[in-house]
This record gives structure tokens, C-alpha cells and sequence, in this order.
């Protein structure tokens, strides 16, 4: 009887633990948190905002519930997808742990509860775009994936808008601040997410998606794509220096990190492999990061 009655409290706690494992799984924790992370910055980095636990607190929340929500739908939409590659097949819809209709019904109340969190707390504006943003990644960009390669011009639009929405939760409107940002943001997602459709074009070619520019897979006019796109990151990374968002230290940091990203596509191109393309890819993601902390703690 004592082991029953010890069995049962660990029972629980394992099932409880791994329902909670495929939550996190279904929104996509680590990506959740880094567009969030974005958000909130940007939101920090509008004038006259300073620093407010609980506002912070609120934002991190909102953004997380309506960017799992979009996530969420995105692997209830690929469930058969993921199956064909082996990084996704143990996603908790896809493996068959969770059920469609549970998937569904907690990316809605989620999505929902992030919507009228950010329009309470913040503003109706901010509020529209994230929703916005959740339609436009969850059924325009997800399903277009498998279309046509012009899905990664329309999921660098929800990817970049982030910035947008936590520049307008703290101004209540559009001005040149918040543009800049997500200008920086959007063009960043090209060389990254290209990066990383190259490192996995097998996986992807097997599930039927289409990221790449050219038709055949990896190729100097992918990698030249990048470079393209690098060297735009230059002049809009002045931008936040010309209307006065930072100062001077963060202005020779972006022109240095996009210096780095440009010579990082620069190799891609001549050294066309994965290993190259990993580089650019993880190049990236110290890139976004650095970026934006410079531009936040040079705030002017």
C-alpha cells in the first residue's frame, strides 16, 4: 500500500511535467523568448520610457502569449510536415502526445488572452498589430512555405514587426523610431533565416518547404542574396544614430556588427558549404542580441 500511495504523487508529477515540456514545445520556448526579447527592447528604447518591472512583467507576457499562440498554430498546420524531418518529428502534435483540438484550443485562448492583455495594459494599436502579426505568420506565411520561396519576404514582415509593436505600445503611434527598428530587424532576418535553410535544405527539401532564393538549393546567388542583404544592414544601422535613438558608442557597434555579418556572407560566397553557412547563422543570432542591447544601453 505505501508504494501505491508514493506512486501515485510521482505519477502525477511526471505526467504534469511532461504536459508542461509540451507546452513549452508547442510555443516554441527559446524562439518565443527571443522575440519578445526584441519586443520589449524596443519598447524600452522609445522616448520617455524608462524602466518599470510590472510594465516590462505585462509586455514579456502579452508577447509571449500571442507569439505561442502563432507558433502553436504553425505546428497544428505542419503536423505532417514535421513528421518527414527528424529535428521536428518529436513535436508534441506532430509525435501524437497532444491532440489537434487541445493544440487549437490553447492557441486561441493564448492568442486571444495576449490581444486584450496588450489593448488593456498598453494600447488597442500595439494590441491590432500583434494580432496582425499572429495571422500573418500562423496562415499566410506557414502555409506558403511550401509554395514558394517569396515566404521568407512575407515571414520577415511578422519576424521585424516585434520591434514595431513594443515601439507603439510605449507611443500609442508610428513615428521614425519604430520604423528604424523593425527596418534593422527585417533586413537582419534574410542572411539568418537563408543561413539556416542551408544548413537544413535536406530536411526542408524532404518536407517540401521552399526558402531558398534559387530553385536549386544552395547556390552562389543564395549566398550573394546574403551579402546583398548585409550591406544594406550598414546604412540603416546609421539610422538609429541620425535621429537621435543612440549615441555614438552604439553607432561604431552596429557599424561593426554589420561589418561582421557582411564578411561572414562574404565567405559564405566563396567557400559555399554548410560550415560557412553555420557561421553566418550563429553570427546572426550574437548580432541581434548585441545590437540591440547597444542601442538600448546608449539610449539618448
Amino acid at each position: 500500500m505505501n508504494n501505491v500511495a508514493t506512486d501515485l504523487p510521482n505519477s502525477f508529477s511526471f505526467a504534469l511535467a511532461s504536459k508542461v515540456k509540451d507546452y513549452f514545445q508547442l510555443i516554441k520556448f527559446t524562439l518565443s523568448f527571443t522575440v519578445v526579447f526584441s519586443c520589449v527592447v524596443c519598447y524600452l528604447l522609445a522616448p520617455n520610457i524608462q524602466f518599470n518591472f510590472l510594465s516590462v512583467l505585462l509586455l514579456f507576457i502579452a508577447g509571449m502569449l500571442i507569439t505561442g499562440s502563432a507558433n502553436a498554430i504553425n505546428q497544428i498546420v505542419e503536423k505532417d510536415t514535421d513528421a518527414l524531418m527528424k529535428r521536428t518529428a518529436g513535436r508534441p502534435v506532430t509525435a501524437g502526445r497532444m491532440g489537434v483540438n487541445e493544440a487549437w484550443m490553447f492557441s486561441l485562448l493564448t492568442g486571444l488572452a495576449g490581444v486584450i492583455l496588450m489593448g488593456y495594459y498598453f494600447n488597442w494599436l500595439s494590441a491590432m498589430l500583434g494580432l496582425f502579426s499572429l495571422v500573418l505568420y500562423a496562415f499566410i506565411y506557414t502555409p506558403l512555405k511550401k509554395i514558394n520561396s517569396i515566404s521568407v519576404l512575407v515571414g520577415a514582415f511578422p519576424g521585424a514587426l516585434p520591434c514595431l509593436i513594443g515601439w507603439v505600445a510605449a507611443t500609442d503611434g508610428f513615428s521614425a523610431g519604430g520604423w528604424i527598428l523593425f527596418g534593422i530587424q527585417f533586413l537582419w532576418q534574410f542572411p539568418h533565416f537563408w543561413a539556416i535553410a542551408w544548413v537544413a535544405h535536406k530536411d526542408y527539401e524532404k518536407a517540401g518547404f521552399k526558402l531558398l532564393p534559387g530553385r536549386e538549393g544552395p547556390t552562389k546567388f543564395t549566398a550573394l542574396q546574403s551579402v546583398i542583404y548585409s550591406m544594406l544592414m550598414i546604412p540603416v544601422g546609421m539610422l538609429p544614430f541620425y535621429f537621435h535613438l543612440s549615441g555614438n558608442i552604439s553607432l561604431w557597434i552596429l557599424l561593426a556588427c554589420n561589418l561582421t555579418m557582411v564578411y561572414l556572407s562574404i565567405m559564405l560566397f566563396i567557400q559555399m558549404n554548410v560550415k560557412a553557412a553555420r557561421k553566418v547563422m550563429f553570427g546572426s543570432y550574437f548580432y541581434l542580441l548585441v545590437v540591440l542591447l547597444s542601442l538600448l544601453f546608449d539610449k539618448l
